[in-house]
This record gives structure tokens, sequence and C-alpha cells, in this order.
């Protein structure tokens, strides 16, 4: 995530890496290769994040090149994550002002309860740990500016959605992250309410577009709110083994 303290961007002629630290983010967002290079790159990059020792990710879009791309990332030894869609709206074009359902209030995620809450939301959803997640959040909800922001959405006193919106400063986009609503309460509008919420916040801070990788259920919520289908992007995802490790 956009903000954790120990966090950088390595920029390679052929590949952009992003390596988050203990709990962020680590992968390869971006690629520039060719057949005749395309096996020995990846296997540049499977050396240097074996020095890390901890899963990443190949970001793959639909117009990378070389074409088989997917083919050779399974051959090298990653696994295929199932697709999203890659999404951007102008923000001006979006709704800003969309009120959750009766019985429900959205809250903006300001310290360790909040963040409590937003992870609570997302562990059960996704069945996985975010603890690491939740600490990179707090850590950069401290900084000032911030470059992200994010919301819990509660029936009463309880947590049933949430959602990141992380700007990134020297561009017109800002990102949406995290989306997530428990099972009985999808299809009520609270994750409309979510992304009208954070598009706002986003107007606020001077960006123009919103971008998002949308899950097949996100997606067609999105449009109607919008946003426009741009490519196809598939997670890639590498164990990441210490080097030396058999």
């Amino acid at each position: 995530m956009a903000g954790a303290s120990d966090a950088y961007v390595e920029d390679d002629e052929k590949v952009v890496r992003c390596i988050g630290g203990a709990d962020g983010w680590n992968g390869v967002t971006w690629s520039a290769l060719t057949d005749a290079d395309a096996d020995a790159v990846i296997a540049a990059q499977i050396h240097r994040f074996e020095e890390l020792g901890r899963p990443w990710e190949w970001k793959h879009y639909s117009y990378d090149r070389p074409v088989d791309l997917p083919a050779r990332l399974l051959a090298a030894g990653f696994t295929r994550d199932p697709d999203e869609t890659l999404l951007v709206a102008e923000i001006a074009d979006l709704a800003l002002h969309v009120p959750p359902p009766p019985g429900v209030r959205l809250q903006t995620v300001v310290d360790a309860a909040d963040v409590a809450a937003l992870v609570s939301v997302l562990d059960e959803v996704f069945d996985d740990d975010h603890s690491g997640l939740g600490r990179d959040l707090l850590d950069a909800l401290g900084r000032r500016p911030s470059s992200v922001a994010a919301a819990v959405a509660l029936a009463g006193d309880t947590p049933i959605a949430t959602g990141r919106v992380e700007f990134h400063t020297g561009t017109d986009f800002a990102s949406l992250w995290g989306g997530a609503t428990l099972s009985a309460w999808r299809g009520r509008g609270v994750f409309r309410s979510l992304v009208a919420h954070r598009a706002a916040l986003a107007s606020t801070r001077g960006f123009r577009y919103l971008q998002v990788d949308a899950l097949p259920a996100s997606r067609p919520i999105l449009e109607r709110l919008g946003f426009v289908a741009l490519a196809t992007t598939t997670p890639f995802v590498h164990q990441g083994a210490t080097l030396g490790t058999p």
C-alpha cells in the first residue's frame, strides 16, 4: 500500500518494481518486454525478490507484450489469480453524494480503533489476515499530507463494509482499493456510497481521475456509476523463496 514508511520503487529499463517493506505489497507493476528478453527479465525479477523472501506479484495487463507473457510467467513458477478489470472514471462525471442505506453510516478512518474495524471487515470478506495492511494504513494516516484515506460503513456499531483511496502525488489519478462488504449487506447500496465518498475525497484533493482494479462482482456496479473498462489485469503470484532455500 502506498505510504508504508519503508516502501520504495525500483525503476529499471524493463520493469518497475514496488518494494513494500515488511507489511506492504511487493511486485512488478509495469513491464516493457520483447520475445527476445522476456525470459531473462522474468528470471532477474525472481532473483531480485528472492532477496526479500516474501511472496510477490507480477501485475499483468492484457496489453502487455509479448503476447505469451502469461504462459512464460506460469512456466517460471508463478500462480495465476483471478482476472480483474482496470476501470477509470473522470471524477467530475461521478455522483459524489450517495447516502448509505437507512441504518448505515460512513465513518472516516482516523485512528487505531477505526483501522481495527476496517481490518475486521477485510478479514471476514477475504478470509485472510490483513493485520499487516492495518499497520501500514495507520502509519500512512499519521503523515501529513497523507497519501491515503479510508472509510468504514457501520450498522449500529458493527463494521459492515470498507474501502480505501490512495492519492498519487504528481499525477491526475487517485485509486480505489480494498472495497469489501459483508455478504449480508451486499446489494443494498453500501458499496456505491463508499465509492462516492472516496471519489469526493479525491475531488477535494484536486485529482481528476479515479482508477480501480475490479473483481467481477464489482465491475457492473462501477460501470453503472460511470467507470469505463480499459483492460484486463491479472495477478501472477510468486512465493519469493529466500535465496539459498531449497
